[in-house]
């Protein structure tokens, strides 16, 4: 009721406005007389108070509609910072792989051995042993003897295989021992795992070995191919009586970041001999059980 008044009024006032305004351009414009004046005044407020709702309205929808249009744009924007991050992400990641085929190639062409790259599936970290499980086996042509290397250096030996996995002892496992020599002396000895690093043994008369010194695979034994990366001495001890003496050794190899090895697809005469009547051949939940901690 109160809605159909005020039309009233407006509709009434807008009239009068007519009126007056054909009188004024017919007259050559004039004053308007006070009733007039009056209802102008009354009009203008009243036209003020109509329009302001509108006004509001009109205005809480454009800044309703900008609002959605600023979350598409913002939901768009995050969708493409989203796509940057992974492929930034896959980039990294191939240029990491590329580095590390980069020195396998290298590897490959240095040892002419063919390799088989393998992902690392399981870890077994306990304290007395240091094993991987991985996902390739004797199907890949993966058996047991062949070393485990990545771009650093050294990794170990695979011990054992079922038809699509394998498991490697890690040379810092306790029964892990490889012969070695200085690079820069041409001193030898044998390094061994003690479950967190490496140590290097040698015989002290006339050896020259020092803090820095690289150590590479001696090729000894028909196990490991010479030339291989072991590990930089760090410490050595001090000369005494003992004709035995032990080196502290950082292993090339960082075994806490370990994602991917490869296989090295040969077998020195010795594990040929060790493994001809097929021990270390495993069935896959042998193996799979072999791998519980």
């Amino acid at each position: 009721m109160l809605l159909a008044g005020l039309a009233a009024v407006l509709v009434g006032v807008a009239l009068i406005n007519m009126v007056v305004d054909r009188r004024a351009r017919t007259e050559g414009g004039r004053e308007l007389s006070w009733w007039s004046g009056l209802v102008l005044d009354v009009a203008v407020p009243v036209q003020k108070m109509v329009a302001f709702p509108l006004e509001v309205a009109r205005g809480s929808w454009d800044e309703y509609v900008a609002l959605v249009d600023v979350n598409r744009e913002n939901e768009a924007l995050e969708e493409r910072i989203a796509a940057l991050e992974e492929t930034n992400l896959q980039l990294s990641e191939a240029l990491k792989t590329s580095g590390r085929l980069d020195r396998i190639a290298e590897m490959r062409e240095e040892f002419d051995v063919p390799m088989l790259p393998t992902e690392l599936v399981g870890l077994d970290a306990s304290t007395w042993f240091r094993s991987v499980l991985l996902d390739r086996g004797r199907n890949h042509g993966v058996h047991s003897g062949m070393p485990l290397i990545s771009e650093q250096g050294l990794v170990g030996l695979i011990t054992a295989t079922s038809r699509n996995a394998a498991k490697g002892m890690l040379l810092i496992d306790h029964q892990s021992a490889v012969g070695a020599v200085v690079q820069r002396s041409r001193s030898r000895g044998m390094v061994r795992g003690n479950g967190d690093g490496l140590v290097f043994e040698f015989i002290g008369r006339d050896a020259d070995v020092a803090k820095g010194d690289l150590l590479i695979t001696s090729g000894l034994g028909g196990v490991f191919p010479k030339g291989l990366r072991v590990g930089v001495i760090t410490e050595v001890e001090p000369e005494g009586a003992q004709l035995l003496r032990v080196a502290t050794v950082e292993p090339a190899v960082d075994f806490g970041r370990l994602e991917q090895v490869f296989v090295m697809l040969r077998r020195g005469p010795t594990m040929d001999l060790l493994y001809a009547t097929g021990t270390g051949d495993l069935a896959d939940d042998e193996l799979a059980a072999a791998d519980t901690p």
